[in-house]
């Protein structure tokens, strides 16, 4: 019985996500891009933390009336992309033509994405780029490049979803995971830090943000290009 009310307690801290979706897009409609993307990095943290909860406490088995896939697939839709898209074409990184693309391209993309079943690889992977519009869009925030640079990196990584390219899941993808898990946590504290700051110009954070985003974007892609070492049986 405690058990189970451990594996319950783990779908109510879940939809904890979908509360702090809804104060992030407040904070949207306001244009208060840094409390926005507060709140988000706030989900992306309980986004983080309830994963190992759910295997530690197999909710699967032991809070079978909810369920927590379908739940934070919906919480990951609007905090991972339908929010930051929403960001994106609001504020003026992406002028008139270039702002509608993009949020057509970021909304329906993914969508497909989030329903596809091969999502995940035998390593516990993402196949093809997981969709982290939210992680992409703060760092342009951050850095705000030519808006040119900015369409195009998104409709890269849109057609990058459908690609057989592997991108790292920092806790489950085993490989590097001493260097990835560490790299996730410096990006989600840089990433608040930029956003409680309100993207102030010159932050150190946005270095961060830089550097450990671009380590997450392509440790994947360099771990296909090289293939882990065989140990010789003894």
């Amino acid at each position: 019985m405690q058990t189970a009310l451990k594996a319950y307690a783990v779908h109510l801290f879940t939809a904890l996500g979908a509360v702090l979706a809804m104060l992030a897009m407040l904070e949207a409609v306001q244009e208060e891009w840094g409390m926005m993307f507060f709140w988000l990095v706030m989900a992306f943290i309980v986004d983080g933390i309830d994963g190992p909860l759910a295997r530690r406490y197999n909710v699967k088995t032991n809070a079978k009336m909810i369920d927590g896939v379908l739940m934070d697939l919906i919480i990951d839709y609007l905090t991972y992309v339908f929010i930051p898209a929403y960001a994106l074409f609001k504020s003026d990184l992406l002028p008139g033509w270039t702002g509608w693309i993009a949020i057509i391209v970021i909304s329906y993309a993914s969508v497909i994405y989030f329903a596809d079943t091969r999502m995940k690889t035998k390593d516990n992977s993402f196949a093809g780029f997981p969709g982290c519009w939210n992680m992409l869009v703060i760092v342009l925030f951050a850095t705000e490049p030519n808006f040119w640079i900015t369409l195009a990196i998104v409709v890269a990584l849109a057609v990058a979803m459908f690609l057989p390219l592997k991108f790292v899941h920092p806790a489950r993808t085993a490989r590097w995971r001493w260097l990835t898990l560490p790299a996730a946590v410096a990006w989600t504290g840089f990433a608040g830090w930029a956003a409680w700051v309100d993207f102030a110009p010159g932050s150190w954070a946005h270095w961060g943000l830089v550097g450990t985003s671009i380590y997450l974007l392509l440790a994947g892609i360099v771990q296909q290009v090289i293939p882990p070492r065989k140990i010789a049986n003894a």
